[in-house]
């Protein structure tokens, strides 16, 4: 995608914890989609941001952490790169994260638009991880945090253990259905089938009792 007139500034924030037998090399074939799409022709040629103050790309190779604050420009089409990207993150995941992308209208100029003209800025909250009980787990407790910081504002933190207990239902009851939609699709035991296992442990994610 050209840089050029692109309608959006795009930001991806969030730190991955990875396997410790993950190489750089399987890094960047995951992360293909972000620096084909900014027409680098390698990760370390994209690895930097538009902005200087921003880290960009960075392999802590003794934390086993891939830290992304990095900027592009591009339009909504980026979205299709994020999703293929997280695909092959899923992979090399040690546990679940958050990866953050905001979409800043670059074309929108509040001083210059008509008072009732709206940006395009959009915001979207992704998830990776090896199982899909370790992403849950990153929901779950992303979730409680927001909802615990509002209420907090009207009630004292002992007060909400309700609250957070019934969050811990929705998601149990989220993941039991997602196992027995797996489930289905394995042949019956003993049947000397080849069908591959589920992509989850079998196992709740913490909290949801």
């Amino acid at each position: 995608m050209s840089q050029y007139n692109a309608p959006f500034e795009i930001h991806v924030h969030g730190d991955l914890p990875l396997r410790p037998d993950v190489t750089f090399a399987q890094i960047q074939e995951a992360l293909t989609p972000l620096w084909t799409y900014a027409g680098a022709k390698s990760l370390a040629d994209a690895a930097e941001s538009s902005y200087e103050e921003e880290p960009g790309i960075r392999f802590d190779a003794k934390e086993h952490v891939l830290s992304m604050c990095w900027t592009v420009s591009g339009d909504e089409d980026f979205r299709q790169a994020l999703d293929e990207m997280c695909m092959s993150l899923n992979e090399l995941a040690q546990q679940g994260a958050a990866i953050e992308v905001t979409f800043y209208d670059a074309e929108f100029d509040e001083d210059e638009e008509p008072p009732e003209a709206d940006s395009r800025d959009d915001f979207v909250m992704l998830f990776v991880g090896p199982t899909p009980a370790a992403i849950m787990q990153v929901q779950r407790d992303l979730l409680v945090e927001d909802v615990v910081h509002l209420m907090e504002r009207h009630f004292d933190g002992a007060e909400l253990g309700g609250v957070v207990a019934e969050i811990d239902r929705l998601f149990g009851l989220r993941f039991d259905a997602l196992v027995s939609s797996l489930e289905i699709g394995k042949p019956p035991r003993g049947s000397g089938g080849a069908g591959g296992g589920s992509h989850g442990s079998g196992r709740r994610p913490r909290h949801l009792h």
